[in-house]
């Protein structure tokens, strides 16, 4: 009897560790990458706005090609809808909420498996001297589960790579189309 007394206090406390620690944690991320693409604003931007094009270089259909895809809606329009199943991607959907024409998409980003999570994800393209930055941030909301997990790993170091990647892609498929 007295070990079970011993393990609920121990259950009780680690709860009320979690639960009021959770308090204190961050309750946002935000991620972003930048690159400097030599290539047309308009070539950087169809290859982002357009899910057919933005499936050919994202890393993660790279990671996971065997993933199930599609995609529907105004071809890179607001309701423009990509959506993935697979074994290493989990499952999700990304769908465009608004544009500005070789500048910006805004894009709802919502996970589906193994977990489920809204993000928003922004693309932002800026004129530089020789060529355009643009810019790649994922940003939203912890959950306790979250909070605690980023305690040990970022989302910063999650999914950093992954945007170097892509962007890395998206430079060469829009520099050779130019």
């Amino acid at each position: 009897m007295k070990f079970i007394k011993i393990l609920i206090g121990i259950i009780v406390v680690l709860a009320v560790i979690i639960v009021i620690g959770g308090l204190f944690l961050p309750k946002t991320y935000s991620v972003n990458r930048s690159t400097t693409i030599y290539a047309p604003d308009s070539v950087i931007y169809k290859n982002i706005v357009n899910f057919n094009e933005f499936y050919k270089w994202n890393p993660w259909a790279k990671m996971d090609p065997s993933a199930k895809t599609a995609i529907t809606g105004p071809i890179g329009k607001p309701g423009h809808i990509y959506e993935w199943k697979g074994k290493e991607s989990g499952a999700g959907q990304m769908k465009i909420i608004t544009i500005e024409p070789n500048k910006e998409v805004d894009i709802d980003l919502l996970f589906k498996e193994p977990f489920e999570d809204l993000a928003d994800t922004k693309f932002d393209i800026q004129p530089e001297t020789t060529g355009n930055k643009v810019t790649w941030t994922m940003s939203g909301n912890h959950n306790l589960i979250s909070k605690w997990m980023c305690v040990f790993v970022s989302m910063d170091k999650m999914i950093g790579k992954d945007f170097e990647s892509g962007l890395a892609s998206l430079k060469k498929k829009s520099e050779e189309a130019k």
